[in-house]
């Protein structure tokens, strides 16, 4: 992972990431995967957390969609990098890692990283035992 110690933190969320990030992140997973559970989770954090639904239901164009800031997108890129292995695609390259430090310290990127990695996770398991989205757990 490249650092980049001088940035400081600018969010107020794990690891100075925006809340609203993080929901992003572990939306843009979830669509990603399939898993219904974490995508309404993923919309409800994301409302709890202030965001809108406009940048909610375009999380899944990104790329292309004008709702996200540059800094946003170079966390998304990782996050979606990492998450499509299963479709061939080369994994989070050094460009994706360069972008991503252009933007963020190495504590964000690391509390990015938890964000997106425990989703996949969990989309794994939702979907072996196939829980409905809005299930209330208890």
């Amino acid at each position: 992972m490249r650092t980049n110690a001088s940035r400081r933190s600018t969010g107020s969320a794990a690891g100075g990431v925006d809340p609203k990030l993080l929901a992003l992140v572990h939306l843009r997973a979830s669509r990603i995967n399939g898993c219904s559970a974490c995508v309404h989770a993923g919309v409800a954090g994301g409302k709890r957390a202030g965001d809108t639904d406009e940048r909610l239901h375009n999380v899944a164009a990104w790329p292309e969609a004008p709702f996200y800031t540059d800094a946003e997108r170079a966390a998304l890129a990782p996050a979606e990098a990492a998450t499509r292995l299963r479709d061939g695609a080369p994994g989070v390259t050094d460009e994706i890692w360069e972008e991503a430090d252009a933007h963020r310290t190495e504590e964000q990127i690391g509390a990015i990283n938890l964000e997106f990695a425990p989703t996949t996770f969990f989309n794994r398991i939702n979907r072996t035992l196939e829980e409905p989205a809005g299930k209330a757990w208890g």
